[in-house]
């Protein structure tokens, strides 16, 4: 199986251009990929295909080989893949997702896309602002936002030294979420800025979450706390997520990044 290694500030995928390949069994493809010692390395599998409603559809596999509605950095990379290797011709296209049709923006440079926008929709608050719930015994607050998939949003302090592989499962299999949740441990900075660490469903901790960032963002604007455009600081990098309240639509920009093609016997 030929594949792409990319990257949006650190959340890593495998990518594979189904206009060309076939993957048959694409949860145990994902799980032998993102294999960090006997696989490529990721935080999963992504599958670019054509789509009958969108310019190309994608498919997004988590490291256990779950598969996810939607992902933010993944999106991106999506977006570039397909115009810096001629399967489009525009800057501007629409991306089928489990999630819905995503509209992205791209800038070029020297005929490489280097910077996307995508129109993250309509998030939907999905929880009291805040909820409250027992988790290891301790009484939490969080804000659920769905923008595309499930998120829990936490306002902490101090996100820095917390020790997401001891707590990150019980937040992401507690009971109030059947279905498991991505989990964002969220500091304000400030009223542009925002720290976060997440904890994704399906993978763990990963150094950036696209709807992770969008949803802590409109949990931070829905309580007030920060304007209606801020940048958030992930491990591997910042995101600008702006809201547009007039049309409701949340807009998420960050770079992507091809990092190297090979072949893989799955």
């Amino acid at each position: 199986m030929k594949f792409t290694k990319m990257q949006g500030i650190g959340n890593d995928y495998v990518y594979v251009n189904c206009f060309e390949e076939q993957v048959d069994n694409p949860e145990q493809t994902a799980r032998l990929v993102s294999d960090r010692h006997f696989g490529v390395g990721s935080d999963g599998l992504i599958l670019i295909g054509p789509s009958k409603v969108a310019d190309c559809r994608m498919r997004m596999f988590n490291e256990d080989g779950s598969e996810g509605s939607m992902c933010g950095n993944g999106i991106r990379c999506v977006g570039k893949y397909v115009y810096d290797h001629g399967i489009v011709d525009r800057l501007r296209i629409t991306v089928e997702t489990k999630g819905g049709i995503k509209t992205l923006d791209m800038e070029e440079e020297d005929g490489k896309v280097v910077l996307v926008r995508v129109d993250m929709g309509i998030p939907r608050l999905v929880s009291k602002l805040p909820e409250r719930i027992l988790v290891d015994g301790r009484e939490r607050e969080f804000v659920g936002i769905d923008v595309g998939n499930p998120h829990a949003v936490y306002f902490c302090p101090d996100v820095d030294s917390l020790d997401l592989e001891k707590i990150g499962p019980a937040y992401e299999c507690h009971p109030r979420f059947p279905d498991r949740v991505n989990t964002e441990f969220t500091r304000i900075i400030d009223r542009k800025h925002i720290q976060m660490r997440v904890w994704e469903r399906g993978s763990g901790e990963t150094w950036a979450c696209g709807t992770g960032a969008t949803a802590c963002a409109v949990a931070a604007m829905m309580s007030g706390l920060v304007e209606d455009s801020v940048e958030v600081r992930l491990k591997g990098g910042n995101l600008q997520i702006r809201w547009d309240r007039t049309e409701g639509h949340v807009y998420m920009t960050g770079p992507a990044v091809e990092v190297f093609c090979g072949e893989i016997v799955v």
